[in-house]
């Protein structure tokens, strides 16, 4: 009883502090600007916090455990490692995503090609932030659920309501403090957790010699081909993702944006390790007798951290472990609820329904969208808890395929038209949705690991073909003005 109280009050005083930090944030706020993109004033070490946080979530934490322990072993790893190698990629690529001086990236498609084209954009990145956002509530909420012993729907609701106050108060720079926190949160408390399991294991010495030798075989359960893939995954979502990108339009100026990417890339290569790792002494534990998988079955494997963290470690340590586990899903969160505020304030909003607008109007509707979005997904997460990664995935794959190579390549191709981003667009969207909800995943007979790379493929072709047939009237890579 002592130690879940113990536990409770550390994760409940860790829940007012990210409301204090909305509250603090808020008053920095005194246009949209400042509430979008954080005023353009981040740091590389703020930038890289709030990157790597945004993208360390449940499914980089619990899930690596989770292979670690099941399948994959050390290589369980490469999931976040392919984060990091996106990370590095973008780097490349931050200076011009700075440079652009853009809010959102459908505010970029407009100003760049067109309004119509800025439309379609904000509605294709739309609605896989609410699919996002609901996600990471269920993934936040079973993990509150399953730590405190309270109930789902009642998690839910703390979840949702703590994420969305905190993050209508301060907008970016609010996500941008309590990401910061966040994601040391996660690293410190998944570190402090591996001496303690160990110790529980009676050493490492113990672990290897209960667990079979390729759980120590690095392409175990990635082979280098999907290691590819999911590079290539990361570096398409990444890019045209709001909830990433956007830390990349907040940064102080060029080499702010490219430093904090390589930092971003260093915490990902370091933390990777660290999940696998716990779950191979899970393993160990289970093959010993000292850990019973029974122990977990009621709440899922991905849930093993959380039991062996009960079992192993002191009431204040699990309390922070479960703190830090918590705010993996919320930093992923709170990104995606001001993503969807942002687009429909800035792209549909102010770009479509009232373009006399004022900044100050274009601030209350981002923040009235972003409750509506937050009780929708609210819902979405007390009514429907299965297929979470199925979601999320297809959230991440929907938005990027068509989108990707019309806003990268239009940073640089004077030829880029509205024509070829428009068919970009559309035909991305429709391979990767025949891919993901008709074929099963099966093009030409064969099976497609990442439907990604089809849609990615078919829209380069389509963007190239329809840009070179219907060319701009004004070959440039210069955007429109827009007042801010």
């Amino acid at each position: 009883m002592q130690f879940n109280l113990t536990v409770s009050v550390i994760v409940v005083f860790y829940l007012l502090v990210m409301l204090f930090i909305g509250w603090y944030s808020s008053k920095k706020i005194t246009s949209n600007t400042d509430f979008m993109v954080a005023g353009r004033r981040l740091g590389p070490f703020l930038m890289a916090g709030t990157l790597a946080a945004t993208e360390i979530g449940g499914g980089s934490s619990l899930g690596v455990v989770q292979q670690g322990m099941q399948n994959h072993g050390i290589s369980a790893a490469w999931y976040i490692i392919t984060m990091g190698f996106a990370f590095v990629i973008l780097t490349f690529l931050a200076p011009k995503f700075r440079a652009a001086t853009v809010k959102t990236v459908p505010e970029y498609f407009r100003r760049r090609y067109g309004k119509s084209a800025g439309l379609v954009t904000a509605i294709i990145m739309l609605l896989p932030l609410i699919g996002l956002t609901a996600g990471q509530f269920i993934a936040s909420s079973v993990i509150l659920s399953t730590m405190l012993g309270i109930s789902y729907k009642t998690a839910v609701i703390i979840v949702a309501v703590v994420v969305t106050i905190y993050s209508i108060m301060g907008g970016l720079w609010s996500v941008t403090l309590t990401d910061f926190i966040q994601v040391f949160l996660i690293i410190i408390g998944m570190i402090i957790a591996v001496p303690f399991a160990m110790r529980l294991a009676g050493g490492w010495g113990n672990v290897v010699a209960n667990v079979p030798a390729e759980t120590f075989n690095m392409f175990k359960g990635y082979s280098p081909m999907a290691v590819i893939s999911l590079t290539i995954m990361y570096v398409a979502t990444f890019t045209v993702g709001q909830e990433a990108v956007s830390r990349y339009y907040a940064a102080r100026d060029g080499k702010a944006a490219k430093q904090g990417s390589i930092l971003a890339a260093i915490i990902n290569f370091i933390y990777a390790f660290i999940p696998a790792v716990l779950g191979i002494i899970t393993l160990a534990l289970i093959n010993m007798g000292k850990f019973n998988a029974e122990d977990f079955a009621d709440v899922g494997a991905r849930y093993a951290l959380p039991v062996l963290a009960m079992e192993a470690m002191p009431a204040v340590i699990c309390g922070l472990l479960f703190a830090g586990i918590i705010s993996a899903t919320m930093s992923s969160s709170d990104s995606d609820l001001l993503g969807a505020g942002s687009i429909f304030a800035n792209d549909i909003y102010r770009a479509v329904l009232k373009p006399d607008a004022t900044s100050e109007d274009v601030m209350k509707v981002t923040k009235i969208v972003m409750a509506i979005v937050g009780v929708v997904s609210m819902f979405i997460a007390l009514f429907n808890t299965s297929s979470l990664v199925n979601l999320l995935m297809f959230c991440f794959t929907l938005r990027a395929a068509g989108a990707f190579f019309p806003y990268v390549l239009g940073h640089y191709w004077t030829g880029a038209s509205l024509a070829g981003t428009i068919a970009s667009l559309i035909s991305g969207s429709i391979v990767v949705v025949y891919l993901e909800k008709i074929s099963g995943g099966m093009l030409f007979g064969m099976k497609v690991s990442q439907p990604i790379i089809p849609g990615l493929v078919v829209a380069l072709v389509f963007f190239l073909v329809f840009s070179k047939i219907f060319p701009p009237k004004v070959k440039s890579t210069e955007l429109a003005p827009e007042e801010d």
